[in-house]
């Protein structure tokens, strides 16, 4: 088995579950150094157990990376973890999917912080050492729904928007520094937590509804799976993908084309 990553260190931010903890596993899969970015001690606790079950040796930092100065916490304890990072994958988020005049002060300004706020803090923290290291890798999680306005998404968009556009400017930016900057822009993905979810009967009818929108968005009419995201993310990260940059990649079964 190949491992294109060996030697390489990457930090994943929101790297407990869902896309994020496929993202982790494909990277370490690759022979990447991983360091998990997570919001609560117990988050990452399990995670990293479930890690070590598999052979894994992962680090971690706990802290809320939409706040100044947790960044540059997490950055330090992968350093300290592995002397270096080369990777970079802005993958935190999280919103309040629901209409737009629904939303609150505290539903607008958690979708922002989580979403727009950790992408950029992160990079901030990161570029620095990556130019000081002659390059890297910077792979962003941003979302189909910014292409295809799905409904009740507006908001979400508003800050996943905001992590496309920085895509572009960054990349012509840091280009002459060696470090490549990407987005992944994922349709739908049914996670192993959506799916317990749905099962268990915990989300309301209205937010079944977007889902079923969702997928009926999507002409291979599937959802995605973690795996189609990690892939395409680990893909970037890898050495195939050295002259890419400025990109947005869709894995989104075709929900938006062109």
């Amino acid at each position: 088995m190949t491992a294109p990553l060996r030697g390489r260190t990457a930090i994943v931010t929101g790297g407990t579950s869902g896309i994020g903890y496929g993202i982790v596993e494909r990277l370490l899969a690759d022979g990447a150094n991983v360091v998990i970015g997570a919001l609560t001690e117990a988050e990452l606790k399990k995670a990293a157990e479930a890690l070590r079950e598999q052979g894994h040796e992962p680090a971690g930092h706990v802290g809320n990376l939409s706040r100044p100065g947790e960044a540059e916490q997490l950055l330090a304890a992968a350093v300290d973890a592995f002397g270096g990072v080369d990777i970079l994958v802005n993958n935190a988020g999280g919103g309040v999917i629901r209409p737009t005049l629904a939303h609150t002060e505290e539903t607008l300004q958690a979708t922002i912080d989580n979403n727009l706020w950790t992408t950029i803090r992160c990079t901030l923290a990161l570029l620095p050492h990556l130019v000081s290291r002659g390059g890297g890798r910077i792979v962003n999680i941003g979302a189909e729904s910014v292409r295809n306005g799905l409904v009740d998404h507006a908001m979400y968009n508003a800050a996943k928007g905001g992590v496309h556009a920085m895509c572009t400017g960054l990349a012509r930016e840091f280009a002459h520094a060696g470090i490549t900057v990407n987005t992944v822009a994922p349709s739908y993905v049914q996670t192993p937590e959506i799916t317990a979810g749905v099962r268990a009967g915990r989300f309301p009818d209205e937010f079944l509804r977007v889902l079923d929108r969702a997928t009926d968005l999507i002409p291979l009419a599937r959802p995605g799976t973690v795996e189609d995201v990690a892939g395409a993310v680990a893909y970037l990260a890898g050495p195939d993908a050295a002259f890419i940059t400025g990109q947005v990649l869709s894995v989104n079964g075709g929900s938006s084309m062109g």
